[in-house]
């Protein structure tokens, strides 16, 4: 994607903040929803093609009482995540009241795999549904994130006619956008930035002195790379691109 585009859903998903919640929360604060609404609207858009595999399969599985679901749930859902509640953002949308968007939202969170759990809980995120809820701002916030405007997916969203109305976000692109959103948000709490992640660029060199050293005895195949502090995983995609 180019950097543009990027730039681009960056400052919209950034002015989602200023428009939804002024008024409910201080700026300092605006990075507890926005930065866990992003993360679950990109999980969201992932799993959307296999939502009704994932279902399937949970239902068969229930059916003849296995108890031991992960591995299975992963296959169905063809990625190393899922979640098996009947909702999707799209489903909840269009809820009547807020309450029940409450309820309906909290389900949705709670069918997401294990894997998925923790990063919420790092996020303390379930701590800030009660006040998106009574402040009605919640429906507002995934609507916003849902407008076609932007494109949280990894695949293209297309014209009539097949051709791109806006590429997918890989997952190199996907890691860029949310180190920036995280960026500004400390900037703006006159924090530094890079005591939350590494720049792109500190990256790239750490990568290449990985690799130089050994170039020449590199041979095709599979190698492993451990990120002992892996965030947004940019450093591993960084480090693929500079293997390749």
């Amino acid at each position: 994607m180019e950097t543009t585009q990027l730039n681009w859903i960056t400052n919209f998903i950034w002015g989602i903040a200023d428009d939804v919640l002024r008024d409910l929360y201080v700026r300092g604060e605006y990075r507890d929803v926005i930065l866990p609404m992003t993360v679950l609207r990109r999980l969201d858009a992932v799993l959307e093609p296999t939502k009704q595999a994932v279902l399937h399969m949970k239902f068969g599985l229930d059916a003849v009482g296995i108890a031991n679901q992960d591995q299975a749930l992963r296959q169905a859902a063809g990625q190393a995540f899922y979640n098996t509640s009947q909702f999707t953002l799209r489903d909840l949308r269009n809820r009547a009241s807020q309450q029940q968007l409450k309820a309906d939202f909290e389900a949705y969170l709670d069918g997401f795999s294990p894997n998925v759990q923790e990063i919420l809980d790092n996020f303390e995120f379930r701590n800030q549904i009660p006040r998106l809820s009574k402040a009605d701002a919640l429906g507002t916030l995934i609507e916003k994130l849902l407008e076609p405007a932007i494109n949280l997916s990894p695949n293209p969203v297309l014209n009539g006619d097949g051709t791109a109305k806006h590429p997918g976000l890989d997952n190199h692109a996907m890691g860029t956008l949310f180190e920036e959103l995280v960026r500004r948000f400390n900037e703006d709490n006159n924090e530094e930035a890079g005591e939350h992640w590494t720049p792109r660029d500190a990256v790239k060199l750490m990568a290449r002195l990985i690799f130089l050293p050994i170039a020449e005895r590199i041979e095709s195949g599979t190698y492993l790379l451990y990120d002992g502090a892996c965030g947004t995983g940019g450093m591993l995609t960084v480090a693929e691109e500079a293997e390749a």
